[in-house]
């Protein structure tokens, strides 16, 4: 009998009636490339209203019941990648690089070649191995369209230390992204539950039960008519955190389809990791780690007519 990693129910409603199956499916697991949903149809991995006989360009009706049957990971060999990356800091124990956006940082669904870990194993020979052949020397990750510093183990001890630093919350991170609208508090502490999306398993959401408690801080830098410019200090690491947060202040991210909406400017949220300080995990010296805006984030802000040398710490 066939394994299953994960039994997934969809509830189909009024608002996609008419959409072809594997283009709802592609809307729904936003991380699966078309080829993995195009499989798992060819695989009889997708049923509607208990019909396992599917086909691609089935059309909705609106009020079907989809089980989606997602398979045990294959074994997989990872393969290095000729892929240029932005090394901000390296030494023998750790790299941490400047990840552009649209880059998935480990292989997912449908997704085994051109994501950062490909990149990694083609430039850094040594990384540590606690996860394993999919996610070498990965300590924590950012979500495809989010740019910005990613810390990377070269060794298994560190890798030990640097996870125990982000869960006791000792590495300071700091975000820079653009939002819609004018706050009225220029400075802010949002402290939420953070959960599954009740109306949509795709998205995470602030909830009242069933969370995880999650701490964001901000501050506006500059502003334009119904634009901002904002810094953000995390205190926890939830999925989608900050856009999440900020759509809870009815300001989302710009570019943020997800969480707000798409925009005519850019075709990804406006989101960058741009700062870290910690002590480093073997020498205990303290690290302070800058990571310049991509030039996409440069391009719209000044558009905008942001100021991004506002940003105080970016300039040290």
């Amino acid at each position: 009998m066939e394994k299953y990693k994960e039994v997934i129910e969809i509830k189909v409603e009024e608002k996609d009636k008419g959409k072809r199956l594997d283009a709802f499916l592609n809307e729904f697991f936003e991380d699966a490339t078309r080829s993995y949903i195009q499989k798992l149809i060819d695989n009889e991995n997708v049923s509607i209203d208990n019909k396992s006989k599917t086909k691609s360009g089935n059309k909705l009706k609106g009020k079907e019941i989809i089980i989606v049957k997602i398979p045990e990971d294959e074994v997989l060999e990872v393969l290095p990648e000729n892929i240029q990356i932005d090394i901000v800091y390296e030494d023998k124990d750790m790299v941490i690089i400047n990840k552009d956006p649209g880059v998935i940082v480990h292989p997912a669904q449908g997704y085994y070649t051109g994501t950062l870990v490909n990149a990694v194993l083609y430039h850094i020979k040594d990384l540590s191995t606690i996860n394993g052949v999919i996610r070498p020397g990965i300590v924590h990750r950012l979500d495809k369209d989010t740019s910005g510093l990613i810390v990377i183990a070269k060794n298994d001890i560190a890798h030990v230390k640097l996870t125990d630093m982000f869960k006791d919350k000792t590495i300071e991170k700091r975000y820079v992204c653009i939002c819609k609208g004018n706050f009225k508090n220029i400075i802010g502490r949002i402290e939420t539950l953070i959960g599954r999306d009740s109306k949509d398993r795709k998205k995470m959401a602030v909830v009242t039960e069933n969370g995880k408690i999650a701490i964001t801080n901000y501050e506006v830098i500059d502003s334009v008519q119904g634009f901002s410019l904002v810094d953000v200090g995390i205190e926890t690491g939830r999925t989608h955190q900050i856009r999440v947060h900020m759509k809870s202040l009815n300001h989302p991210i710009l570019g943020d389809a997800v969480y707000g909406s798409s925009s005519d400017l850019i075709k990804r949220q406006m989101l960058h990791s741009y700062y870290l300080k910690f002590n480093h995990p073997i020498t205990g010296k303290e690290m302070v780690i800058l990571g310049e805006l991509k030039e996409d984030f440069k391009d719209v802000a000044k558009r905008l007519k942001l100021d991004i040398n506002k940003i105080v710490r970016l300039q040290k």
